[in-house]
């Protein structure tokens, strides 16, 4: 299937908006579908996949500790695209601030709607959240890839990967001490609790997407910038995925190294978190691109392309709108007597008018964006 097969928006490439659809299927059913097959098994590869298709409770690192990282390194990949195409076609800088800004505050309120913020409940309500955190690095990234060239880019990441590492493990916590890095004593959850109003999560002694540890999580969009940055160049697609893949590489060298004195830890968006999901996700655009962009397959990656188009719309419905509730019309007379393969036909079964909501969208070349 040749390029012009998939509908996408002129003078994008495909396999960042299929990569992108490839990390939301996760989000919006995908995780959910597996667990329940996996279900099915009590073989231990069965339990070992499994185990991928949950959080690390703490250190450590599993498939599913990726995906968060892995949407903000591609927010950072489609900078450099995004920015030189409104400069191309005459905007000025401060025209493209006030896009900055508008659409920092668009999805901000976005996460504030997604967190129930109409209900106006705002004793047990959570402030921060994963739109909220987005909002937050898609800011400063970009007023970053605005105001510096790639080796200021460099160096801010440096900065803010040592510097977050230095207030980490030097600044102390209220009758804990310094460099405390477990969940009732690190610095990043003693200051949720003592600034963040409301509900936290998804730790009791913290919030998964809270103030400190958006810091790193800036890092994490500007390093996507790199491979944005590559992409957007005028070098050969070989040297392209050769780039990728040895940034991949070095990110995950320089994540298990940095490992050793500050552990890879999600709930923490650790220095070394950050540059080990950052090698991933090289790694994992590389593929993407060599197979849809290089190779020319792009057929089996339009169910991730239709997905990718519209992460953030279909993200926010997922929270706010029961899609089960069109599901069950259909096939509610049937699930019930599937047995034990009823939860994963039930899951399937949601997550295909999901899909198909979506594919609406597609054929009507409506691409919402925050």
């Amino acid at each position: 299937m040749n390029s012009a097969a998939i509908k996408a928006p002129s003078g994008r490439i495909v396999s960042i908006d299929a990569l992108r659809g490839f990390d939301m299927f996760w989000i919006i059913g995908g995780d959910a579908f597996f667990r329940a097959f996996l279900k099915l098994s009590d073989a231990p590869w069965a339990e070992a996949l499994r185990v991928q298709l949950h959080h690390s409770k703490w250190d450590g690192f599993t498939f599913y500790d990726l995906i968060y990282p892995l949407f903000l390194f591609i927010v950072g990949v489609s900078m450099p695209f995004a920015i030189s195409k409104r400069l191309q076609r005459g905007d000025s800088r401060g025209d493209l601030y006030a896009h900055i800004v508008k659409r920092t505050l668009v999805l901000f309120a976005f996460g504030l709607i997604y967190n129930h913020f109409l209900e106006f409940n705002f004793d047990s309500f959570r402030w921060a959240g994963v739109l909220q955190r987005i909002a937050l690095c898609y800011f400063f990234a970009a007023l970053i890839f605005m105001n510096f060239r790639v080796k200021g880019q460099a160096i801010a990441i440096g900065l803010i990967l040592f510097g977050y590492w230095a207030i980490m493990t030097l600044v102390p916590v209220p009758d804990v001490g310094a460099g405390v890095l477990t969940p009732e004593g690190n610095l990043a959850g003693f200051i949720d609790r003592l600034l963040l109003p409301g509900k936290l999560c998804c730790y009791k002694l913290g919030d998964n997407e809270g103030i400190l540890t958006t810091l790193p999580a800036i890092a994490s969009t500007l390093l996507g910038g790199f491979a944005g940055h590559l992409l957007s160049s005028s070098y050969d697609q070989r040297k392209k995925f050769l780039g990728l893949v040895i940034a991949g590489f070095a990110g995950l060298v320089l994540g298990l190294l940095w490992n050793l004195v500050f552990p890879i830890n999600k709930l923490l968006w650790s220095s070394s978190y950050v540059l080990y999901t950052a090698g991933w996700s090289f790694l994992l655009l590389a593929l993407f691109y060599w197979v849809i962009d290089m190779r020319g397959y792009q057929k089996w990656a339009f169910p991730f392309v239709v997905i990718g188009l519209n992460p953030i719309t279909i993200y926010v419905l997922d929270g706010v709108f029961d899609f089960g509730t069109i599901a069950g019309i259909f096939v509610n007379g049937i699930v019930v007597h599937l047995g034990a393969l009823q939860p994963v036909v039930w899951i399937a079964c949601v997550f295909m008018v999901k899909w198909y909501f979506l594919y609406f969208l597609y054929r009507q070349k409506i691409f919402l964006k925050a």
